[in-house]
């Protein structure tokens, strides 16, 4: 197979990479960028540990070729934060315990970012509804829709 060229900003830098037709987005952002805080965890789009954001969207890195994002946006957990200032739901998650072995915690942000972007102040009901994609098998998840719902109350406060 003959690797093709992908151009796309990956965390606010352009980026040229060479890809097979058939290499996930996830195993570039970990093997070529070493971006290793997108995880991998059940290869089949059932866990969310390896959520990304693409266009400002939640997507599912082990099921998104990367030759797909030709053109995208690109942020993942490493691209949250602004230089040494966490993002708010990376800080909530911190704050309100909602970290334990931390393998989920990666996509757990991530598709808590996305839903503060889309609805800043969502309800305890729209929070569980949003993360119903994302397993995390040590919380309990009241910590972590606690956390999203903080970022969510102390955004609205800045």
């Amino acid at each position: 197979m003959k690797r093709q060229t992908v151009r796309f900003t990956i965390n606010g830098e352009a980026r040229e990479l060479a890809v097979y037709p058939n290499d996930l987005l996830l195993n570039v952002l970990r093997d070529q960028e070493s971006l290793t805080g997108t995880k991998y965890g059940c290869g089949i789009g059932e866990c969310g540990a390896c959520t990304v954001q693409v266009d400002g969207a939640p997507t599912l890195s082990c099921l998104k070729l990367a030759v797909s994002v030709d053109g995208c946006k690109v942020v993942t957990i490493e691209g949250l934060a602004k230089g040494n200032q966490l993002d708010p739901v990376q800080e909530a998650f911190l704050d309100n315990s909602a970290v334990q072995c931390g393998f989920c915690t990666p996509g757990m942000v991530m598709m808590g970012r996305a839903l503060l972007d889309e609805k800043p102040r969502p309800t305890e009901q729209e929070v569980r509804d949003h993360m119903r994609g994302s397993l995390c098998r040590c919380t309990g998840y009241a910590s972590i829709v606690r956390a999203i719902m903080v970022a969510g109350e102390k955004a609205e406060l800045s």
